[in-house]
C-alpha cells in the first residue's frame, strides 16, 4: 500500500505528531509505503512538491509546531488561481489531481485538515480518489468530532496571554479586549476566556449588546477598576455584522471570508461612553505557533495512528473522531461542517452563574 499524505488549510500544533504515528504504525505494523505532498493541495496540481515520509523523516517530530510538509489555505483543485489574458482567475483543476495521484502511483490520500482541506478531500472522493481524513483545527469547529487537535494548544496560549494582560489592566486601571481567532464558532474564546479569567466573553453565536457591556462595566467599576473581555474575531453587536478584513474571493482561489478586527469594533464603540482607558490586543497567529501541548499531542498521535483502519478496512470517505471520549469514524460528507457553542450547555451556563458577562 503506497499512500499520499498531506497537511492543509492553516497550520497548528499537532500536525507533526500526527505525521510521526501515521508513519511509525504505517511503515512497522501494515508495511505501507509514504509519499509526503507538499503545501497541501498544490502538491497534487504542481511538479516537484513532494518528498520521502518514512521512519527518518519523521523521528522526533512530535514536539514541533508547523508542518515539516507545509501547507496551504488557498489551494483548492476545484477553485484553483490561474493567469488568462492577464487576470486571475480560478479553474477546476481536480483532474490534474487525479493524473498525479496516477503519476505517483498511489493507492489513496490521507488529508489532514479542517473544514475546507476535508470538504475537497470529500469532492475528491466522489471523483473517484480513494481517500481518508483527519480532522484538525484550532478552533474545534467540525462537526464530525467532539474534538479537534490544536485546540488545547490554542486555549493554553490564550489563557497564558489573559494572565499577562490582567498585571497591566489592574495597574493601569484599563478595560483590556483581547481578540481571539476561530471564525465563526466561540469554542476558542469560551474556553480561553473561562481559564484566563475574563470578565466578559462575547462570541459569534451570541451578538452583543453595547448598553449592556456598558452598564456591567459601569457596575463593576466601582469595586474593581479594572476588566478583561475576550471577544472572537466573528463576534459582532446586536443589528451589526462581522468585522472582514477580506471578503470571501478577494484573493483568487481563497474561498473564505477573513475575519478581524471585532476587538476595535467593540472599542470603538465603548470609548465614547466610558472613562476607562481601553486597550485592544490582537493574538493572531500566536494561538498557532509553538509548541502542541501534551494532550495535543496525544490526540494527534491516536488519529494518526487510527486514521490507518480506515485504509486498511478500505474505509474511504471517511475521517476518524472523537465521540463521547471513544474513538471513531464519520463519513467526509457529513463530518466537516461547521459546529458551533451551544448556549444552553453546562459550559456556558455556569460561566453565566459565576458572573462572565456574554454581552445580552
Amino acid at each position: 500500500m503506497r499512500l499520499g499524505v498531506l497537511t492543509g488549510g492553516g497550520d497548528c500544533p499537532g500536525l507533526n505528531a500526527v505525521l510521526r504515528a501515521l508513519v511509525r504504525r504505517g511503515v512497522s505494523e501494515l508495511g505501507y509505503e509514504f509519499v509526503g505532498v507538499q503545501n497541501g493541495y498544490e502538491g497534487l496540481i504542481l511538479p516537484n512538491l513532494t518528498m520521502p515520509l518514512g521512519l527518518d523523516e519523521v523521528r522526533g517530530i512530535h514536539q514541533k509546531g508547523g508542518t515539516i510538509l507545509g501547507t496551504s489555505n488557498k489551494a483548492d483543485p476545484f477553485a484553483w488561481p490561474v493567469k488568462e489574458d492577464g487576470k486571475l482567475v480560478t479553474r477546476d483543476v481536480s483532474d490534474v489531481v487525479l493524473q498525479r495521484a496516477r503519476d505517483l502511483k498511489l493507492d489513496g490520500l490521507v488529508c489532514i485538515g479542517g473544514d475546507g482541506t476535508l470538504t475537497m478531500a470529500h469532492k475528491m472522493a466522489e471523483r473517484g480518489l480513494k481517500v481518508v481524513g483527519c480532522p484538525k483545527t484550532i478552533d474545534n469547529d467540525l462537526s464530525g468530532t467532539d474534538q479537534t487537535f490544536g485546540f488545547d494548544t490554542a486555549v493554553g496560549v490564550i489563557s497564558e496571554a489573559i494572565d499577562r494582560l490582567h498585571t497591566t489592566a489592574e495597574a493601569h486601571q484599563r478595560v483590556m479586549v483581547v481578540e481571539i481567532m476561530g471564525r465563526n464558532a466561540g469554542f476558542l474564546t469560551l474556553e480561553g476566556g473561562l481559564a484566563g479569567g475574563a470578565d466578559f466573553i462575547l462570541i459569534p453565536e451570541q451578538p452583543y449588546d453595547v448598553d449592556h457591556i456598558v452598564a456591567r462595566l459601569t457596575e463593576m467599576w466601582e469595586t474593581k477598576k479594572f476588566a478583561i473581555v475576550a471577544i472572537s474575531e466573528g463576534a459582532f453587536p446586536t443589528g451589526g455584522r462581522q468585522a472582514v478584513v477580506e471578503e470571501a474571493n478577494t484573493v483568487p482561489g481563497r474561498g473564505v471570508v477573513r475575519l478581524g478586527g471585532s476587538g476595535k469594533v467593540l472599542a470603538d464603540l465603548l470609548a465614547p461612553r466610558l472613562e476607562a482607558e481601553l486597550r485592544v490586543t490582537v493574538l493572531g497567529h500566536l494561538q498557532r505557533g509553538g509548541t502542541p501541548s501534551p494532550a495535543d499531542r496525544v490526540l494527534a498521535s491516536l488519529y494518526g495512528a487510527m486514521v490507518l483502519d480506515l485504509v486498511r478496512d478500505e474505509k474511504w470517505d471517511h475521517m476518524v473522531c472523537l465521540r463521547d471520549g471513544k474513538l471513531g469514524f464519520s463519513p467526509l460528507g457529513e463530518s466537516r461542517k461547521e459546529r458551533h457553542v451551544d448556549l444552553g450547555s453546562d459550559k456556558v451556563r455556569l460561566a453565566k452563574s459565576m458572573g462572565i458577562s456574554f454581552g445580552a
